[in-house]
């Protein structure tokens, strides 16, 4: 099985490069990284051509222009792009654990996709990670966590994989740490491209994923990732969206209009 790790990214590039470098040791590295990025500047495309050359994986950059808020976009494209046959999904301000990319491919099963969580790290120890260039080990016990504490407990995988399953649950989602099929999500046409704004993209493509047959769950304990603080999006359009994604759940569809298949 290859995988294709997608990150998200937008004029964020000192978290960027944390996270770049969290992948570069993991344990079972990708096949590539395709970075998904919303319109971010020069800054961006100079820290990922900069990275390129010592990368231990093929390290691509997907751009789009910015024109608001459209992570479905940009992801499409980048899930147009990837070679891999499964795609784990994550934000540019993810931070892994070692062992994030290795959990996942264990778990990878026909027939399903994953959704995972994060541990989300306060103001203060985001921006001194961020000033400094280097993230360090978290234990439980960190003054760096803001919410999720529990969640960077990672138990052995053989647990977490059993749990994981035991405690699945399906319907919402959060595109910071998901993972499934590239032809899966090429079946049900990729992130409806509807969406403008922050709210609901990950939601609805879960929700049709799991219309279309697949059975989801969500990993309990493993695959840990570490959610660098960030200001909150702009909601003015959430509303609007949370009524279309309301429409398109009660006709129960699960192939969107507006998707991918424009870049394949």
């Amino acid at each position: 099985m290859t995988i294709s790790l997608i990150v998200t990214t937008y004029n964020r590039p000192d978290a960027l490069r944390l996270v770049l470098d969290s992948i570069s040791r993991q344990t079972r590295l990708p096949d590539e990284v395709v970075v998904a990025d919303d319109g971010s500047g020069d800054e961006t495309r100079r820290l990922l051509e900069n990275t390129a050359a010592g990368f231990p994986v093929p390290l691509r950059h997907v751009w789009q222009e910015d024109k608001g808020f459209r992570a479905g976009t940009a992801r499409n494209k980048a899930i147009a792009a990837a070679s891999g046959e499964y795609i784990v999904q994550i934000d540019g301000d993810m931070v892994l654990h070692p062992r994030f990319v290795a959990d996942h491919a264990a778990v990878a099963r026909r027939g399903s996709f994953v959704l995972g969580s994060r541990v989300r790290l306060n103001e203060e120890w985001t921006r001194r990670y961020c000033r400094s260039g280097r993230f360090p080990s978290i234990s439980i016990f960190s003054r760096a966590i803001y919410k999720g504490r529990e969640k960077a407990i990672r138990l052995p995988r053989f647990i977490g994989e059993r749990m994981s399953r035991r405690y699945h649950k399906g319907g919402s989602a959060i595109g910071c740490n998901m993972a499934y099929w590239r032809d899966d999500v090429i079946a049900v046409n990729g992130y409806d491209e509807h969406y403008h704004g922050w709210g609901c993209e990950d939601d609805d493509l879960s929700r049709r994923l799991s219309a279309s047959g697949l059975d989801s769950f969500k990993l309990f304990r493993i695959g840990l990732a570490y959610h660098l603080w960030h200001r909150e999006e702009d909601r003015s359009n959430y509303k609007r969206s949370r009524e279309y994604y309301l429409c398109r759940a009660a006709e129960n569809d699960f192939r969107c209009a507006d998707g991918i298949d424009k870049y394949l």
